[in-house]
């Protein structure tokens, strides 16, 4: 029986949900570390409140670093509307969508012994045009991301790089024949809740962009479909 629309949204939501999953625990880090900081500035801070002398100086120090870190920590709170689709935001740009992306994946890609390889194509650069939705196009990044590696068994790097002006390509590169796979092989073990190409499809379509899926790539406009 074929999904009513109502259905593919929801299919479409929980993917989204998975890829939150995914990327929260750097999202954690970046909300965890400040308070790390705080905490330790403020175990000093009372030290030298309570010394025969106090030093003012330092006291000034360690204020100027619990402020410092607070509001390092209000900033990674807020950022956490940028996952809300529902949420006006002022666009994107093709590198920093790359670059975060990247930095929230990284170490969970690392683990699995794949590398994420953005290229200078998707290097920042003078007069880079805004793409509209950018919570939109974190999700289908992220979902091109997910679909490479749970899909692409044999990989060991995930190339990013433009395609044109206005879209990304990523590839999945295969460990060369004879190479040894230190620490972790890349073949991951089984996920109930692998990103696979009708997942992904159904994220894109629900987000109203184009995408073109191969087995080892994906390729993706930045602007929506009719956009």
């Amino acid at each position: 029986m074929k999904s009513s629309p109502g259905a593919r949204s929801w299919i479409a939501a929980g993917v989204r949900h998975e890829l939150l999953t995914r990327a929260l625990p750097a999202l954690r880090h970046d909300m965890a570390a400040p308070v790390s900081v705080i905490r330790m500035a403020l175990l000093m801070l009372k030290r030298q409140v309570g010394a025969a002398t106090i030093d003012a100086a330092a006291c000034e120090e360690r204020v100027a670093l619990i402020d410092n870190q607070v509001s390092e920590l209000v900033h990674a709170i807020r950022s956490l509307r940028d996952w809300e689709l529902a949420t006006t935001d002022d666009g994107i740009t093709r590198s920093a969508l790359v670059a975060q992306c990247v930095s929230l994946m990284r170490s969970a890609f690392d683990l699995h012994g794949v590398a994420l390889d953005a290229t200078d194509s998707v290097a920042a650069q003078e007069d880079e045009p805004r793409w509209p939705a950018g919570a939109a196009l974190r999700y289908l990044f992220l979902g091109a991301l997910g679909y490479l590696h749970d899909g692409v068994v044999e990989a060991v790097t995930i190339r990013i790089e433009a395609d044109g002006a206005d879209a990304l390509r990523l590839s999945a590169l295969p460990r060369e024949p004879g190479a040894t796979q230190a620490v972790l092989d890349a073949h991951r073990a089984p996920r109930a809740l692998a990103i696979d190409a009708v997942a992904l499809q159904n994220l894109a379509e629900d987000l109203g962009y184009a995408i073109a899926l191969e087995r080892d790539s994906v390729r993706f406009s930045l602007a929506a479909s009719g956009g």
